[in-house]
């Protein structure tokens, strides 16, 4: 009443004072102090999760690349935060993908390697699948879908599943997912024009495609169609959409419309083809990949901001694992400097195997252009997104939510004393990464006396992994031991003898 009376004061006297102050009191009700959205008071944010395959830490603009163009993805780090010491789950596709959706690092983990087991085999017989899958994770793991689903989010994912075939545990739909589209099988995705993609168990047939070098329906395509059409759909609603890309996966393929910036302006090279389809233009292919991959991610942010959605969803990118190595496919990961400074390619526990991007955007939560060393990793994922939405995580986890990190509060935010993992294969490793310090074992699959022995790095001083200080530092070789043996469990399904009997 008090302000309506001096409105009135004030219209008697003169007509542009009353102009000037209804304008500033519309403006106090139109845009509060308090620098949350003023949605998020009435509905959950919506959660966009975006993941590369076997994208390098510095293939991105916004981390150093030269050549390969990502104008979008290097938008989402101006408007949001960039990590420099994030982690992957592990070196490759499907333990790295378990450790997301289950909070836990490699040594608690259901699936550490890729591969399938017997039974799976006898189920693609029986179900004539053309693809086994996976290792299924069992009914017993709760992923971020299911825990979403403690406030009924609408979950979506468009990609490569890799953690069990429909039939399985570890069907897509049996955990916690309403809609899954794209490749089950990682097997499956390693032809950009597949004859089909699965839209839950059904098949849907990609017309003019028969897996060659060329087609017509580009799957990178169909994944970020569905992604548009699913965030429509539930624009009313908090969703959870969930895109695992197959890019830049071998084989390199590429719409020949992306390609065409890249022919003749990239050198090519010749090597030894090994593996996958062989393109004409590895090197122009891969990076047009990386930048067809950009412009989808560019579609989904604009459609986010065409509904005024984008203030409240927040949006994460990153990649399961470092670059390929070898030309493998045509692949020249030393050419683009994929892996940035660190020593190591996809398979290893080096840092050049497991230090990815990660990029996030939630406009008035996340301060823009801001740049963090927090050291964290996939299975943080996790916690962070219960944070974010209010849910609850599983006891059990490993992972640390990062979200005080996010919200520019780096003195709210907890420490991890260290990250772990194993992977048995590649020659078998381990890895420990505790404060400056990061362990390393190599060679433990050997069948006659595995190679025990401790690598020490101090990656402060030492960022590329080339001096092994482990004789000038008995003590801190000592402790990072200690977290190798009781840091972790045994495991049925992945059993590691030269561990397990430590």
């Amino acid at each position: 009443m008090q302000a309506a009376t001096v409105l009135y004061q004030f219209e008697v006297k003169s007509r542009t004072a009353t102009f000037v102050l209804t304008l500033s009191i519309l403006a106090l009700i139109l845009l509060p102090q308090d620098t949350a959205y003023a949605a998020d008071k009435t509905r959950d944010p919506n959660i966009v999760f975006i993941i590369a395959d076997d994208l390098g830490y510095q293939e991105l603009g916004c981390y150093g690349q030269k050549w390969i163009q990502t104008p979008h993805i290097d938008q989402i780090a101006k408007n949001g935060i960039r990590f420099t010491q994030f982690y992957s789950g592990n070196a490759v596709c499907a333990p790295s993908r378990c450790n997301l959706m289950t909070g836990k690092h490699p040594g608690h983990a259901y699936v550490r390697n890729n591969g399938k087991p017997e039974y799976v085999q006898h189920l693609k017989d029986k179900e004539g699948w053309e693809y086994p899958g996976q290792h299924p994770i069992p009914d017993a793991e709760v992923t971020i879908a299911e825990m979403l689903k403690q406030k009924k989010y609408a979950t979506g994912a468009m990609g490569k599943w890799g953690l069990g075939h429909f039939g399985t545990t570890g069907d897509p739909n049996r955990q916690g997912f309403d809609l899954f589209y794209g490749f089950n099988c990682q097997v499956h995705a390693h032809n950009h024009y597949s004859k089909f993609l699965w839209r839950n168990h059904e098949k849907e047939i990609l017309s003019g495609n028969d897996r060659t070098l060329y087609g017509e329906t580009y799957s990178q395509d169909k994944f970020v169609e569905n992604g548009l059409a699913f965030i429509r759909a539930h624009q009313d609603q908090p969703f959870f959409l969930y895109l695992p890309f197959a890019i830049p996966h071998l084989a390199i393929q590429v719409p020949e419309k992306s390609l065409a910036k890249y022919r003749g302006k990239i050198p090519e090279a010749d090597y030894q083809h090994r593996g996958y389809i062989k393109h004409p233009h590895p090197r122009a292919g891969y990076a047009a990949m990386v930048s067809h991959m950009d412009e989808g991610i560019g579609q989904i942010m604009s459609l986010l901001k065409e509904l005024k959605l984008d203030n409240n969803t927040i949006v994460f990118f990153t990649s399961d694992n470092g670059p390929t190595y070898d030309r493998l496919g045509g692949t020249d990961s030393l050419f683009f400097e994929s892996a940035g400074p660190w020593r190591g390619f996809k398979g290893s526990l080096y840092e050049g195997g497991i230090r990815v991007p990660l990029v996030v955007q939630w406009p008035s939560h996340i301060s823009p252009g801001e740049v963090t060393d927090h050291l964290s990793a996939f299975w943080d994922v996790m916690p962070t997104i219960a944070d974010i939405t209010g849910t609850k995580a599983p006891s059990d986890i490993d992972g640390i939510s990062f979200l005080a990190t996010l919200l520019g509060k780096p003195q709210q935010q907890k420490q991890h004393e260290y990250l772990y993992w194993e992977f048995p294969a590649y020659t078998g490793q381990q890895a420990v990464h505790m404060g400056d310090w990061k362990g390393v074992r190599q060679n433990l699959l050997r069948k006659k006396n595995p190679q025990m022995k401790i690598e020490l790095y101090n990656l402060k001083t030492d960022p590329g992994e080339q001096h092994d200080v482990a004789d000038q530092n008995p003590e801190v070789v000592a402790r990072i031991k200690t977290i190798m043996k009781t840091g972790r469990t045994t495991s049925e399904m992945f059993p590691f003898p030269a561990l397990d009997q430590q």
